[in-house]
C-alpha cells in the first residue's frame, strides 16, 4: 500500500509537470494542444522516472541504461494510451478544454503504468 501511495504522489507531481508544461507551451508558443502535449508528456516521463526510482520503488538492480529503457518502454505505451485518449476526447468533443481532456486521459493510463513499472521495471 505504501508503494501505491508513493506512486500516486509521484504521479501527481508528473501530472503537475505535464499540465504546467502544456499550459505554459500553449500560452507562450504558437504550438497547438497536440504538439504541446507531446512535449509535456516527455518532460513528465523523465521527472517521474527519477522520482519513482528514488522515492517509490528504489533503483533496480539493472544498469541505468537498461532501467531507463524499460521505464521508457512502459512510459511510452502508457503515454500512447494517454495521448490517444487525449486526442480522441479533443477531436470528438471540440468544446472540451485541453486540461479536462488531460485529466481524463491521465486517469485512464495510471493503472497500466503502476503495474508496468512495478512488474517490468523495478522488480528484481
Amino acid at each position: 500500500m505504501k508503494r501505491l501511495i508513493r506512486f500516486g504522489m509521484v504521479g501527481f507531481l508528473g501530472f503537475i509537470v505535464d499540465a504546467g508544461t502544456l499550459l505554459l507551451l500553449l500560452k507562450v508558443t504558437p504550438l497547438g494542444p497536440l504538439l504541446a502535449r507531446a512535449i509535456a508528456i516527455a518532460l513528465a516521463l523523465f521527472v517521474t522516472w527519477q522520482c519513482n526510482r528514488v522515492f517509490t520503488f528504489g533503483a533496480s538492480k539493472r544498469s541505468l541504461v537498461v532501467e531507463g529503457f524499460r521505464y521508457g518502454s512502459v512510459g511510452l505505451v502508457s503515454a500512447l494510451i494517454n495521448y490517444t485518449l487525449y486526442c480522441g476526447l479533443l477531436l470528438s468533443l471540440p468544446l472540451l478544454q485541453p486540461l479536462a481532456a488531460l485529466v481524463l486521459a491521465s486517469a485512464a493510463a495510471t493503472t497500466f503504468s503502476f503495474f508496468g513499472y512495478s512488474r517490468f521495471v523495478f522488480r528484481g
